[in-house]
């Protein structure tokens, strides 16, 4: 069974949001014509305390807990999400992945609920492709998960101009399958 994580497309990573990706908007239509080629439709959230580390060095404060920025984008067919797994909640770790915080002492819960489920196959679409998408694709490609990332559902932050490629080439080589849209829609 196909399962579609749709990574952190919140109103804080949409233009005029605190942390803008550019041209994250333009994914919200083609995520909502995937979302019935999938057998199961799961999120993940930034969930940030207004307190969290990456405010102080990284990024711009975004997605705080019980905000307007946190919920998920505006468009988006939430109908269909069976789950969404919260991360970055505890103030003193960062968290890209959609799995772990970056010192793994937390679990979102994501690995648990795909194996209670039986959900190995997985396609990532979301936001940001150099951050979030990329380290939830690495990590669940570390847990043994089958793993396709949808290149056109996808937009990245780019603090270097090819920060984007460079994760869609990282997470090809550690052998996630780059497909396109338009590869899945019937």
């Amino acid at each position: 069974m196909k399962t579609l994580v749709i990574t952190d497309v919140q109103h804080d990573f949409m233009p005029g949001g605190a942390l803008s990706v550019p041209h994250g908007n333009e994914i919200v239509p083609m995520i909502n014509a995937l979302i019935p080629q999938f057998d199961h439709v799961i999120a993940t959230m930034d969930w940030h305390p207004l307190n969290h580390v990456s405010f102080e060095t990284l990024w711009p404060v975004h997605c705080v807990q019980n905000t307007h920025g946190a919920n998920l984008g505006t468009g988006l067919h939430k109908e269909r999400i069976e789950e969404i797994f919260r991360k970055g909640i505890n103030p003193l770790v960062d968290s890209y992945s959609a799995f772990f915080d970056e010192a793994r002492h937390r679990s979102t819960g994501l690995e648990q609920y795909l194996r209670d489920h039986q959900l190995n196959d997985l396609y990532f679409v979301g936001l940001a492709t150099d951050y979030c998408v990329l380290y939830s694709v690495l990590d669940a490609l570390d847990l043994g998960f089958q793993v396709t990332v949808i290149r056109d559902g996808c937009r990245g932050i780019n603090l270097q101009p090819d920060d984007e490629e460079k994760a869609f080439k990282r997470m090809e080589n550690k052998g996630a399958k780059i497909v396109f849209a338009k590869d899945l829609i019937h």
